[in-house]
């Protein structure tokens, strides 16, 4: 015997309206995607780390003043540093979420509140994991781990990120190879631009032994090493040579030279 076919429900207009109304509201409040920042240098640069970047008053400042000197301008920078910190300390997202993160407002020069509006919070963002934990055998796979989801949250955000390959200690000179060879790796792995800051910390040392580039603790840097740092960062993704920079920080001429020269040389020799 052959079950009776029962016509399918209908449904009423108003239904379907009201389906055809949540469709559309949920097309229009879905979230825009960011446009990814596609340039060859950034208009603005995220610092993501620990020590190594505030000290001696912040590397990002003497970027900024080197730029300055060889006429670029206007350049935004916004340092995130917490003492000790590993990469995996940082909550990047958070940093880069659209108008609450880094950035939302800041103070004009006549003290006066704006609400800034960007296309995207930052061109790029550069991070550093802390001093050895990329080499360290029970913090390595956190290191790349964290890298590579990193990488990806500043991509979704619309930047590119960058790693800043660190230093050395001044009496572990060996963990310059190592370190260059996690980055290099962490780099390969996320497609990201890696800033060679450790190489040029040991090319310098082999050149001139006498200048120092560590503080007392043999780990965080003299104003020569956060400078030799900010001339590498500058080289590296500003693309601007800092040979002859008229900024030295008010440290010696020679030695202010000395730095520009290994930072140029350096970046235009290190094979990422």
């Amino acid at each position: 015997m052959t079950a009776p076919v029962h016509p399918a429900p209908r449904t009423s207009r108003a239904t379907r309206v009201l389906v055809l109304a949540a469709v559309v509201l949920a097309a229009c409040c879905s979230p825009r995607p960011i446009p990814r920042w596609q340039g060859e240098t950034p208009e603005s640069l995220l610092w993501v780390g620990n020590s190594f970047f505030y000290f001696n008053n912040s590397m990002h400042r003497h970027v900024g003043r080197l730029l300055t000197a060889a006429g670029v301008h206007g350049t935004r920078q916004t340092s995130v540093t917490i003492n000790g910190a590993g990469l995996d300390w940082h909550d990047v997202a958070a940093y880069l979420r659209p108008g609450s993160g880094m950035a939302r407002y800041s103070f004009a020069a006549d003290n006066t509140l704006v609400f800034n509006q960007f296309v995207r919070p930052y061109d790029m963002v550069m991070m550093m994991d802390c001093s050895q934990c990329p080499i360290h055998p029970r913090l390595q796979q956190s290191f790349h781990d964290t890298a590579k989801a990193h990488a990806a949250t500043v991509r979704r955000a619309g930047a590119e990120p960058v790693l800043f390959l660190t230093w050395a200690y001044e009496d572990q000179p060996q963990m310059t190879e190592q370190l260059t060879a996690e980055y290099r790796r962490a780099g390969r792995t996320s497609h990201m631009r890696v800033v060679p800051a450790g190489p040029a910390f040991a090319a310098s040392i082999a050149r001139r032994p006498d200048i120092d580039l560590y503080a007392s603790d043999k780990r965080n840097p003299s104003l020569a090493g956060t400078y030799l740092g900010a001339a590498v960062v500058m080289a590296s993704i500003f693309k601007k040579s800092p040979v002859g920079n008229a900024y030295t920080a008010d440290l010696p001429v020679d030695v202010a030279q000395h730095l520009q020269e290994v930072a140029w040389e350096t970046t235009q020799s290190f094979q990422p």
